[in-house]
């Protein structure tokens, strides 16, 4: 993968605060803070990491698979096939729900 810098950026930017998030719900536990308030933590850090998911397949296709329907031969076109649907069968939607 090659991200251009400025995504890269963007990534690990996200990438960083879902870090932050996840130490966060490792002090509510020690803490013994409410559940609710716990999940709903985890909830965002799935959002934000199904987020990041969504980014990096995004560039993917614009990037691998594209190159591969367009300069590739058939094999690399097929590869590029079967490995989105094995990214789809694996994750579904990123986010986790659904």
């Amino acid at each position: 993968m090659a991200l251009q810098e400025p995504d890269k950026k963007k990534l690990l930017a996200r990438l960083r605060r879902a870090e932050g998030q996840l130490k966060a719900v490792g002090r509510m536990i020690e803490d013994d803070t409410a559940c609710v308030d716990t999940i709903v933590q985890i909830s965002a850090i799935q959002g934000a990491l199904g987020k990041i998911g969504e980014l990096i397949l995004a560039e993917h296709i614009e990037s691998c698979v594209s190159d591969a329907f367009t300069h590739g031969d058939e094999d690399q076109r097929q590869t590029a096939i079967d490995d989105l649907m094995d990214v789809f069968s694996r994750y579904g939607r990123f986010g986790g729900r659904g």
